[in-house]
């Protein structure tokens, strides 16, 4: 987890605009199942782990599941995102405000750290990213907010109208690179096809990946030295064990346990070399490295 710069967010706040109609989506994108919870909720906690404010902007009568955040209502419905925008802005406590949408499951937070940091002598600090602004993952002041209520009398319901108004920073390509290589936040879910595409991205980014390595007996009869694994977020040595015994069948009821859930007697495992370990249900981090070796050699 990233470092959070708590004294660079605390005249901030973050919005989550949530009124859009979702009419490709054909379903409320704000409710989609994402990581076990609706996909607004996990985009709050995101954004709740930097923010000590954050506002939902939702539509008339939109439902919304349990947020820790304030909910504020478009005061006329569908007016865009510069009306999710000025709503938002006007709800605020904070001097200025992250915006973005609530289909974004992706959202860097070295990106926003650094969106946030050029704030201080800017108005505006908006992503450009292939070829066109993302107003949506964006940083405003608060001052803007007479701007975009003359932008919304005049029916201009599009966020860069306002951009060459006032002390834009433009924030390019290479720079977003450093902090997003493949422009991840700006990644938003308009269909049934990017919900889809979005989950499997998340469970690939998600997973635990490790790697086991053999000593002895079990190298002899797996006849390799090691073999990497993916397992799901939150993989214990059970399901290291589970997942070996099923990539190399012949260490199944010898060094693993037939229940595959704990190493047979007379086996143990090191985690990274530093320690052994007899608990199955310990919680392994990406790229840690189980050995796997004779219990006489464990000590």
């Amino acid at each position: 987890m990233e470092a959070i710069d708590n004294g660079l967010f605390a005249n901030g706040s973050a919005v989550i605009l949530a009124g859009g109609k979702s009419s490709r989506m054909g379903t409320a994108k704000a409710l989609l199942r994402f990581d076990n919870d609706p996909l607004i909720v996990h985009i709050a906690r995101k954004l709740n782990a930097f923010f000590p404010d954050l506002v939902i902007v939702a539509a008339p009568g939109q439902e919304l599941p349990p947020v820790a955040g304030k909910i504020v209502r478009d005061e006329v419905a569908y007016q865009g995102p510069v009306g999710g925008i000025y709503y938002g802005l006007n709800a605020a406590a904070g001097e200025f405000c992250f915006v973005t949408s609530c289909d974004v499951p992706f959202l860097s937070s070295d990106l926003i750290t650094y969106l946030v940091s050029l704030i201080k002598d800017h108005d505006i600090v908006a992503p450009y990213w292939q070829d066109r602004f993302q107003p949506l993952c964006a940083v405003y002041r608060r001052t803007v907010l007479p701007l975009l209520s003359e932008q919304l009398a005049r029916g201009e319901l599009r966020p860069i109208y306002l951009y060459d108004k006032v002390r834009t920073r433009r924030v390019g390509e290479e720079e977003i690179r450093r902090f997003d290589p493949d422009g991840l936040s700006f990644f938003n879910m308009n269909s049934p096809e990017d919900y889809t595409e979005s989950l499997s991205l998340w469970q690939r980014r998600s997973a635990t990946t490790c790697t086991v390595e053999l000593f002895g007996v079990p190298r002899l009869l797996a006849k390799t030295k090691e073999i990497s694994l993916a397992l799901p977020p939150r993989a214990t040595l059970a399901d290291v064990f589970s997942a070996l015994a099923e990539r190399l069948p012949v260490l199944s009821g010898r060094v693993i346990d037939p229940q595959r859930s704990v190493l047979s007697s007379g086996y143990a495992c090191n985690v990274n070399g530093l320690k052994f370990v007899r608990d199955p249900t310990l919680i392994l981090q990406p790229g840690d490295r189980i050995f796997i070796v004779a219990a006489d050699a464990g000590g």
